[in-house]
């Protein structure tokens, strides 16, 4: 954990400036409108996702290292070659994963969070789930397992290939000639994240596109067909913690209203969508069926609600880089105190983000979170060590933020959910 955080503590602040460049391009450079909080709320995924892998909180039902010790046919010298080997079985493990993510209800739910954003930029790439607390796929890297690949070789290419999945979700790059026969590029990602017809579940690769074109699931940009981002079923909300689990408990209520005994057990496996008959005619739930023509998710606000939001996530991202820096120090079972104050910082401001009058209720419970980690450790997990006035300034700031949130959303107009 300690070391998976140092990665991060590296990683993070370059990809929220590479965020915020992209933001500025398209605003400065492209004269475009700015979607402020669609990027506050992938944001505030990326942070709920690091904070649960930090904190180990899955658990692996058949390791990669239990694989490789009962069926490996021989053991490759660790190499450079070894690593490449390594690289591509490994993609070849996540373009399976993530088509089956695609193909499959139950799967769904733990990637539908990426594609909830009906904007396609960098900030989507950070759009992670947290809903996959069991991890059963490692039987995809039976190739590796076979030639005796070190599970240490998988553990250190796998957040590699992460990382390199980050570069693609942007609009501003055009169709990159040659790579595009090889590499997913920007254009054949824009292609995954549409929800046009032309363009559902196609381009499953995330880093060699050859798997697409090998496996049938391969689909080019079209000139002709813009890609429209999203999903069917909007969520309609900016809180990540809610996108995460809307899908499943959707599943969970259709299990137990239908009536058909053999569909409460189909449905978690049928196609992505699927739904019994008797439920989908007693319980419609809405769906776009018209791509060009429907309405995105957008909360008006005014300019010191969306000022007050961003001081609000570049102080959530100090407190969770603190945490990443020193997860040894800080401990058990206090990491996990830390994780559960995290998870309710980020709820209470995205459902303030939505407007909800429910969003008063989770403030002044981060807020007496706060105040009561302090006063009962005696500062803020150690940090009087580096400033002795720190834990004072941090509960004045829990309580200028519970009367902050409650000015704003008492003096914003109608909390609605305005259209775009």
């Amino acid at each position: 954990m300690e070391k998976y955080g140092k990665i991060l503590l590296i990683v993070m602040p370059i990809f929220f400036m590479m965020i915020l460049l992209e933001k500025w391009y398209g605003w400065y450079i492209k004269k475009e409108r700015t979607h402020s909080m669609d990027t506050v709320s992938s944001l505030s995924s990326a942070i709920t996702m690091v904070t649960k892998n930090v904190l180990g909180l899955s658990f692996t039902i058949l390791s990669y290292k239990w694989i490789e010790e009962r069926v490996a046919l021989t053991h490759i010298t660790t190499s450079w070659l070894t690593y490449v080997i390594a690289f591509v079985s490994l993609d070849f493990s996540h373009y399976w994963i993530h088509r089956i993510d695609h193909k499959i209800n139950f799967f769904w739910n733990s990637h539908i969070v990426h594609h909830s954003s009906e904007e396609f930029d960098l900030a989507c790439a950070v759009r992670q789930p947290i809903s996959s607390f069991v991890k059963i796929f490692s039987i995809f890297l039976l190739p590796a397992a076979l030639l005796g690949i070190s599970p240490l070789v998988i553990a250190t290419v796998t957040p590699i290939q992460f990382f390199a999945q980050f570069w693609y979700h942007t609009r501003y790059i055009n169709k990159m000639g040659f790579l595009e026969k090889i590499l997913v590029t920007p254009s054949h990602h824009r292609v995954h994240h549409a929800f046009n017809k032309e363009y559902m579940d196609k381009n499953l690769s995330q880093i060699f596109i050859i798997w697409d074109k090998l496996f049938g699931t391969f689909q080019e940009e079209l000139p002709h067909v813009v890609p429209v981002y999203g999903i069917t079923r909007p969520m309609r909300t900016w809180n990540p913690i809610k996108i995460n689990f809307v899908h499943m408990w959707l599943l969970i209520k259709d299990a137990w209203k239908t009536n058909d005994i053999k569909a409460k057990f189909q449905l978690w496996f049928k196609p992505t969508g699927w739904r019994p008959a008797d439920v989908e005619a007693k319980s419609p739930v809405f769906k776009i069926e018209d791509v060009y023509n429907f309405e995105k998710y957008h909360t008006k606000r005014s300019k010191p609600f969306y000022t007050w939001v961003w001081l609000q996530i570049v102080l959530i991202f100090i407190i969770v880089a603190y945490f990443l820096g020193n997860i040894a120090s800080i401990g058990v079972p206090n990491i996990f105190i830390y994780g559960a104050f995290v998870y309710v910082y980020i709820y209470a401001l995205t459902d303030f983000m939505d407007g909800n009058s429910s969003s008063l209720f989770w403030e002044f419970l981060k807020s007496i979170f706060g105040i009561s980690i302090i006063l009962i450790i005696g500062d803020w997990f150690g940090t009087d060590k580096y400033y002795s006035l720190l834990s004072k300034l941090m509960i004045a700031y829990f309580i200028l933020s519970l009367i902050v949130t409650y000015t704003l959303h008492k003096n914003e107009i109608n909390p609605e959910k305005q259209l775009a």
